[in-house]
């Protein structure tokens, strides 16, 4: 098995590959072409079918595991593969383990450190929202420990979800442990909260697809939905600090552009959106660099509106 991390510029390389994604183009010329995205768990690479109807490309679907060969080249800064013959593979050929990009941290390890922090919330009725879900819910456990925080872009990998959601609620707590204005109970509720609408926003593993409830309502009002189901099970639950949990999750985007629809208001739902905002950006930031080794400048990125470079190491 050759992962696809460990691919070098110039290489001719047959193996197997998940195909998340087939897409047919036209060249300027008018001449028909596939773009694929090939997948295993170290990532994902731009696949080309230049000449999709030679007697080399065999009928294959995408989310099919297919047998590509081809030649690995450098387009603007990365690696692509230019195919030459493609076949679906069969059960047996391989191990579908390997085409989950994964986490590299403690799934367990991670689960426990965010446990810990519900365990310190002293308000009874934002630990009762809490373990609603995450000490209670066995199904939403599950769940919650194996999915992806995004289709693309941030922590699109099993566990990335878990990952996203402890490094945000880590962040917090810094905050709240350096700013007296934060209500820590508050704040740390919400950031443990804050994206638990994607477990339904988005398909399990191998699809990592936006669900149709994804595309048409989105994972801020689910998430808020999900949490007005746990206040709804908890008596006499104050309706002011309902509003409140309930506005830190409506506002996390910041902006609405940015799909949140509120602006934060309170103190606490501003530095949720710096937590998020800044987990987000580092996370994309380690994404991009992973795997470039000797390559400095990466070229113009839409999300950060600049020509990227990795820092020198003297």
């Amino acid at each position: 098995m050759r992962f696809i991390d460990g691919l070098c510029e110039g290489e001719t390389i047959r193996n197997v590959y998940l195909c998340k994604g087939k897409r047919s183009a036209e060249t300027r010329n008018g001449k028909p072409y596939d773009n694929l995205i090939l997948q295993d768990k170290t990532g994902t690479l731009d696949g080309k079918v230049w000449d999709p109807n030679s007697q080399g490309i065999a009928d294959y679907d995408e989310k099919d595991f297919i047998e590509v060969f081809g030649d690995v080249i450098n387009y603007n800064g990365n690696l692509q593969l230019n195919i030459r013959q493609i076949r679906k593979a069969e059960e047996g050929e391989y191990n579908p383990a390997d085409y989950m990009p994964t986490t590299d941290k403690s799934v367990d390890g991670m689960y426990e450190e965010l446990t810990a922090y519900i365990r310190q919330i002293s308000n009874k009725y934002l630990r009762q929202v809490l373990e609603f879900y995450y000490i209670k819910d066995e199904a939403f456990i599950k769940k919650f420990k194996a999915h992806s925080a995004a289709k693309t872009v941030h922590h699109g990998f099993s566990g990335g979800l878990l990952e996203h959601t402890l490094s945000v609620t880590r962040m917090c707590d810094y905050f709240a442990t350096s700013y007296s204005i934060l209500n820590r109970d508050l704040l740390l509720s919400s950031a443990i909260l804050h994206d638990i609408g994607k477990v339904k926003e988005l398909s399990d593993f191998p699809d990592n697809d936006y669900t149709d409830e994804g595309q048409l309502i989105g994972h801020i009002v689910i998430g808020v939905e999900m949490i007005d189901d746990a206040i709804r099970s908890i008596p006499d639950f104050p309706v002011k600090l309902a509003h409140e949990l309930k506005h830190c999750i409506v506002a996390h985007h910041g902006e609405l552009e940015y799909g949140s629809p509120k602006k934060p208001a309170l103190a606490e739902a501003v530095a949720l959106n710096m937590a998020d905002s800044t987990d987000a950006k580092l996370q994309t930031l380690t994404e991009l660099f992973k795997g470039k080794t000797g390559i400095e400048w990466l070229g113009y990125n839409r999300l950060f509106e600049s020509n990227l470079r990795r820092a020198s190491e003297d």
